[in-house]
């Protein structure tokens, strides 16, 4: 079965080529050929994983080397696989979500006439995710990681002709760029330190690595994993992309980009492991990220960017989970894979609202809904239950384990990391139930006369009925006897933390923050017409508007200091480069002004000078003889 592997990769890579290449002639079967790619590579995954099952724990790790990429000197690249119980994790949910979002984006994309090239960039998008989580060493993980930059680029811009879609585009990729430097140098790094790239021979000298050079490749690493996951700093990108359309918002936000930096710092964990100092770090930024996010996500007013600032919250919390070690990165794989279900229904029931509202995104002009677009209210509110965190749904089995973790880090950093948790379950809670009361309770904000909200076609809500389901049983399913913990235990490890606080309590205190949560926004969205216009707010609110004042930082810091910085290098040049270059020449006009002087043309000169020359000479010689 390992001669399959690169299969997974080429079937989404060959329904591209045919999609980008193949011209008009395809234009009214594009859609199809690029499902059916998607679907086989699924189909292939399912089989690979059957196989997968029938084996023992310890020889469930397939590896395929198709050829030698690079062999220059001692430097050796090679185009291989590794599939284990993390990687088939990734490709199962990679290729089952985004066939799901492909067959979605048939009835989505139906009338766009350049629907056969958003199903190549589609098919693109996934064969470079599935290089990503499939290679077995870090470079063929970059040339993964930088074809979903690439991808992602196509397909938020993907309506170009919307000024603003093209900026989105434009910033993300400068942004993860900005990310993607850190993995290149880490790579670097590597190969000067262990001589290879590869896995298993970098993982296994870590213990034999210096602290200082692990520290760095720790920190180099979450970088990467900033910029392709939203975290904080590089968090700006991910409301921007909304800009694209809705399923790439889905595809994007729920099973492929923003999880590349969590299974990238899961992945490295035996380096992680190993440099304290860093995995600290990723609980930081975790943290700070989940609570961001949370907070960006309460002002939103868009439905698609209220979603967005959840994901990059849900995404802090699996960093944070990731950080905390063998006893966080099960449960933040967990969480990762329940969160493809949920966050991609939730925003397939998002493009369902558009599509019925004439692309409307303003949620202070939707209003009950829930009587016009029935699958559709149903879907998106067990979505809307896994996420906050509903007893018996995804949410409550996979973020309560993140929240059990964090406290179990222990001492004051597990009070502080559990506490933050709790807060952004709380916050949770809260923008979600305002999402829901905005869209579908309450009456409706609409003008009858241009608005005509109507349920979408079954091409459309078969995938949100799939998603719900997973919505609402993958978390029990996965915590049944800790099956999903024992299954990727072998690759991750695992270890029990020693927690001051019971999972009982901890239970019990998110179930309390998720009604203290509710109960707010019914309070504010529930009990009160909403206005058709924003309030004023707070100072906090318009703060988190405008991102938390992230692009208006990145102006100030970046944009603006950039331009004194680079001012400043110009004077300088200007002052010291061209001034001695300059003053060089000058110098040299000056003295060979002087010397042409000497140059009159007239015989009677010429001996002179010759006359006082020779008189030096002799008066030199004999001074020094006399000497």
């Amino acid at each position: 079965m390992e001669n399959l592997i690169a299969l997974l990769v080429a079937a989404p890579l060959v329904g591209a080529a045919l999609l980008l290449c193949g011209g008009k002639r395809l234009d009214r079967t594009g859609h199809l050929i690029g499902t059916l790619f998607s679907v086989a590579s699924f189909a292939l995954g399912a089989a690979l994983f059957a196989d997968m099952l029938g084996k023992g724990a310890g020889d469930r790790t397939l590896h395929q080397q198709l050829f030698t990429w690079i062999p220059v000197g001692g430097f050796r690249a090679d185009v291989a696989f590794q599939l284990d119980q993390l990687s088939m994790t990734f490709v199962l949910l990679i290729t089952g979500v985004g066939s799901l979002i492909h067959i979605y984006s048939i009835g989505y994309m139906a009338h766009d006439e350049r629907r056969r090239r958003f199903f190549g960039y589609l098919n693109l998008f996934l064969a470079a995710m599935l290089l990503l989580v499939l290679a077995d060493n870090y470079l063929l993980l970059y040339a993964g990681w930088e074809g979903v930059g690439l991808a992602s680029y196509l397909l938020i811009g993907f309506w170009q002709h919307k000024p603003s879609a093209a900026t989105a585009a434009k910033k993300a990729f400068l942004v993860n760029r900005v990310g993607d430097m850190g993995l290149s140098i880490a790579i670097m790094l590597m190969f000067t330190t262990f001589g290879t790239f590869a896995f298993a021979p970098v993982f296994a000298a870590t213990d034999r690595t210096g602290q200082g050079t692990l520290t760095a490749l720790g920190l180099l690493l979450l970088l990467a994993a900033c910029g392709k996951s939203a975290q904080v700093p590089l968090q700006s990108w991910l409301g921007d992309a909304m800009e694209g359309p809705t399923p790439v918002s889905a595809l994007i936000h729920a099973a492929t980009m923003v999880t590349a930096g969590v299974y990238l710092i899961t992945r490295s964990g035996a380096i992680f492991n190993a440099a304290p100092t860093a995995q600290l770090a990723v609980v930081v930024v975790g943290a700070v990220t989940l609570l961001f996010g949370a907070i960006v996500g309460c002002a939103k007013d868009d439905i698609k960017k209220a979603l967005a600032g959840s994901t990059m919250s849900q995404i802090g919390y699996m960093i944070l989970a990731a950080g905390l070690g063998p006893i966080g990165y099960a449960f933040a794989i967990m969480h990762l894979v329940t969160h493809g279900f949920f966050k991609a229904g939730l925003f397939l029931g998002a493009g369902s609202v558009m599509h019925g509202m004439n692309d409307e995104v303003d949620m202070r002009r939707y209003g009950g809904l829930r009587k016009y677009m029935p699958v559709t209210f149903v879907t998106f509110g067990l979505g809307y239950l896994a996420i906050i965190g509903f007893p018996g749904l995804s949410g409550f089995f996979s973020k309560d384990k993140i929240i059990e973790a964090a406290f179990a880090r222990g001492g004051t950093e597990g009070w502080i990391l559990g506490g933050a948790a709790l807060l952004g379950a709380a916050i949770t809670a809260f923008y979600m139930t305002r999402v829901m009361l905005m869209t579908f309770f309450g009456e409706k904000r609409w003008d009858p006369a241009e608005v005509h909200p109507h349920e979408s076609p079954k091409v459309m809500t078969i995938p949100m009925i799939v998603l719900a389901i997973g919505s609402v049983f993958a978390g029990g399913l996965f915590s049944i006897n800790e099956v999903f913990v024992k299954w990727l235990e072998p690759v991750t490890s695992f270890a029990h933390g020693h927690s001051p606080v019971s999972a009982t309590t901890v239970t019990a205190a998110t179930m309390v923050v998720l009604v203290i949560g509710v109960g707010i926004a019914w309070g504010m969205y529930g009990r009160r017409p909403v206005p058709a216009l924003a309030p004023r707010g707070s100072l906090l609110t318009r703060a988190a508007r405008r991102d938390l004042l992230q692009d208006d930082f990145n102006h100030v810091v970046f944009v603006r200091g950039g331009e004194q910085v680079t001012g400043t290098l110009v004077q300088l040049d200007r002052s010291l480069v061209d001034g001695a270059v300059t003053g060089t020449a000058a110098s040299m006009g000056g003295l060979s002004g002087l010397l042409r002087q000497l140059q009159t043309g007239f015989v009677r000169s010429y001996a002179v000078q010759m006359l006082g020359g020779a008189a030096v000479l002799v008066a030199a010689t004999l001074l020094m003889r006399g000497v």
